[in-house]
């Protein structure tokens, strides 16, 4: 697709914005009209039938159904992996995370594993004159190779691949060290208790749940048994830092709240605001203002928090007359899990509800559900509002955005994402021509219109600890997803010349450069 001009530019009343390049640029003058700012939150282990909007009837999401009838709803979209790091890393860098190693799921000391000379989506909004943010959870390393010192300013870090500010956690909940980094900075670190971390032994004299069973609030259902913090016993030993541990049932409101003041703060100048939110990882653990509000245990309970973290960044950007010049994205970075690892009775209260719907899989998973995810963009100012069901991947975000910036993409620069922005913005209903999807083992799938290819693989059908349906086999699969969305009947023996053909186009993507 080609674009010739801004699409803000095509709104009534707007003049065109004239020319773009590799610096940055000035900001918008008065005279001419502000860039549409970009909210891109991204949820954590959520399920396409976690959301009333999606046809959940167990819980209810009223903010983020708003949220879609006021936008386009995504029925046919996918992260580029089942898994945490890579999805956000192929967000980000419009690379495809297989392409580079060390991108699986990041231990809480990782370094940085975007090499700080990649042209990020981040760098582009700055080209392009936009205060950046990244708020909430990162999970893509900090610091240099060799691992993170959080006793010190932090470098590289966010700020080193194209965003202005950072409040993050470093990984994950359930992993340490347990602490916000706020500008290369671990927030409220006393220098005279400093922070050890480890992944391979114990470190320090504190508790852990392997050895304290007794000291646990929430029990682990497999792993999750090493350094204990707030009662919870997590992945990784820790010691040191006490001041700046965060408390669990906080964690969702510290972050909004830093979002909010990002947005509040940049409110006169376009922004782009990354923001990742714990919910509805593991550790769930609830505000007490939704504990026990949901009738399906802690996850349903962390899914009503999740809601009403969008209505508050719903009701800034409203409050502040912004909302109409504002993209807003909302989406998962992979498909649900029901047990992750602790005792929190998710699966004996599920009560009906059905995060993955009737797709076969989940996180982790080379099926449907592991990447399939709820995808929602909203611009009242230049989307109308229904349905989408052409496919689409996340991958394509970065193109799509610069394609509607105007800003040309160089050799090199986001190399697997594709100009899909007609379909994100709801003018098309064609979709891409296939995606990609990468599985915890780093198998491959595509699909390509109704038919999906999974590679052959000798890896585990199952996820250990999990027991999820992985899609490993020693066989191609190959299913036909109109009559077949659930995955259950392999027809690859009855349709040899559809396994050459997408078997040759998925050896054609992973030998494409640029």
């Amino acid at each position: 697709m080609k674009h010739f001009s801004p699409l803000w530019s095509l709104i009534p009343g707007a003049a065109l914005i004239a020319g773009c390049g590799s610096q940055p640029k000035d900001k918008t003058s008065e005279h001419s009209p502000q860039k549409p700012n970009v909210v891109y939150l991204i949820a954590d282990d959520l399920g396409i039938g976690d959301l009333s909007c999606y046809g959940a009837t167990k819980v209810s999401t009223p903010n983020i159904d708003r949220l879609a009838g006021q936008g386009m709803q995504f029925t046919n979209a996918y992260a580029t992996s089942s898994t945490s790091t890579p999805s956000r890393f192929g967000l980000l860098t419009g690379m495809y995370p297989w392409r580079q190693k060390n991108t699986g799921i990041a231990p809480g000391n990782s370094e940085l594993i975007i090499d700080t000379a990649c042209v990020t989506m981040a760098d582009m909004f700055k080209e392009e004159g936009y205060a950046t943010g990244a708020v909430g959870k990162w999970h893509l390393g900090l610091g240099p190779e060799g691992g993170t010192d959080f006793n010190r300013r932090i470098k590289p870090n966010t700020q080193d691949i194209g965003f202005d500010y950072e409040y993050i956690i470093p990984a994950t909940v359930d992993r340490v060290p347990c602490v916000f980094v706020e500008n290369g900075h671990v927030v409220g670190l006393d220098p005279n208790d400093p922070i050890t971390v480890s992944y391979d032994h114990k470190v320090g004299d504190w508790p852990t749940g392997l050895e304290n069973p007794g000291l646990v609030k929430m029990k682990p259902s497999q792993g999750h048994n090493n350094t204990i913090i707030n009662g919870i016993p997590r992945i990784g030993w820790m010691t040191g830092g006490k001041s700046a541990l965060w408390t669990d049932e906080d964690i969702a409101d510290v972050i909004t709240d830093k979002a909010k003041n990002f947005i509040t703060a940049h409110k006169d100048e376009p922004f782009f605001l990354y923001m990742g939110t714990q919910d509805v990882h593991v550790p769930r653990v609830p505000h007490p203002r939704f504990a026990g509000k949901s009738g399906l245990g802690a996850r349903g309970d962390v899914i009503l928090q999740l809601d009403w973290t969008v209505g508050e960044i719903m009701h800034t950007l409203d409050s502040l007359g912004i909302a109409d010049n504002t993209i807003f994205v909302f989406c998962s970075d992979n498909g649900p899990v029901i047990d992750d690892g602790y005792q929190d009775r998710a699966r004996e209260l599920l009560n009906g509800h059905t995060p993955m719907k009737h797709y076969r899989g989940g996180k982790y998973s080379a099926f449907d559900a592991g990447t399939r995810i709820p995808f929602i963009v909203r611009w009242p100012g230049g989307i109308k509002p229904g349905k989408q069901q052409a496919l689409f991947s996340m991958i394509d975000v970065y193109a799509s955005l610069a394609a509607l910036l105007d800003y040309p993409l160089k050799a090199g620069t986001a190399p697997d994402s594709r100009d899909q922005l007609n379909n994100f913005l709801g003018t098309d209903t064609a979709g891409c021509d296939y995606i990609v999807q990468q599985n915890l083992d780093n198998t491959l799938s595509i699909i390509e219109g109704d038919w999906k290819y999974i590679e052959p693989s000798d890896k585990p059908a199952l996820e250990y600890w999990t027991q999820t349906e992985m899609g490993n086999a020693p066989q191609p699969q190959l299913y036909n997803l109109s009559v077949d969305p659930s995955e259950k009947d392999n027809v690859a023996d009855a349709h040899p010349e559809k396994i050459e053909a997408l078997s040759a186009l998925l050896e054609k993507v992973k030998g494409a450069k640029d």
